[in-house]
């Protein structure tokens, strides 16, 4: 379902990636692993379109994404791709819900079918008695929870989640781990994680690692 072809990125005089090739299949769980500045954000960034490469192709699904016009890949992202960060960008002026449907609302569906979904997954996630509460009030744990469900909001194919665990305690990092699981068990979606945490690493389905901007494992 994923396809990295001979992926290169340079910032300035400093080349990143060169020449990253990645097959994934469709529910599986990698994991990206390698020193810091290896390049595992600058590829989990390229594969969300958040950037673009130099050369090189991603494939989703069988759309070559960096060839979309901004408006198509806006789209095609926001219903193919959900995002997990380290720092949990939750709004802090809206509540766990209305930060869980953010991504629904600007697919264009209704308040009432984004709430419902939102509140089912919360109850999966096991926060829903916290969906009127505002991220300051939320642990850790649960505004990264709240984090995972916007993701899961629009039903994407590919979940993207780069350091999901680096701000948790350990407690908190090894629920969100199995969580993961869960959930793939669950919505059959796809994850590349970028992480340092060994114990997510060697839960995953395959351990990629990044070395001098290529995968050596």
């Amino acid at each position: 379902m994923l396809q990295i072809k001979d992926i290169h990125k340079s910032f300035g005089t400093l080349e990143v990636l060169k020449g990253i090739n990645l097959d994934v299949q469709q529910g599986a769980i990698i994991s990206l692993v390698g020193a810091s500045g290896a390049g595992k954000s600058t590829l989990l960034h390229i594969i969300g379109t958040l950037d673009q490469p130099d050369r090189g192709e991603v494939i989703i699904q069988g759309t070559n994404v960096h060839r979309l016009r901004e408006k198509k890949l806006s789209d095609f992202r926001n219903r193919q791709i959900g995002f997990i960060f380290q720092f949990h960008h939750l709004l802090p002026e809206f509540t766990a819900l209305e930060n869980i449907c953010i991504p629904a609302f600007i697919l264009g569906k209704s308040k009432k079918e984004s709430e419902q979904k939102a509140l089912g997954i919360m109850e999966i996630l096991r926060i829903r008695e916290r969906a009127g509460h505002k991220p300051s009030a939320l642990s850790g744990g649960e505004q990264q929870r709240v984090a995972v469900a916007r993701a899961l909001i629009n039903d994407p194919a590919l979940i993207l989640a780069d350091e999901p665990s680096g701000n948790l305690d350990s407690v908190a990092a090894v629920a969100l781990h199995k969580l993961f699981f869960e959930l793939r068990e669950q919505f059959h979606q796809t994850y590349v994680i970028a992480t340092h945490n060994q114990e997510l690493a060697a839960m995953s389905d395959r351990i990629l690692t990044i070395r001098d901007g290529i995968i050596v494992t």
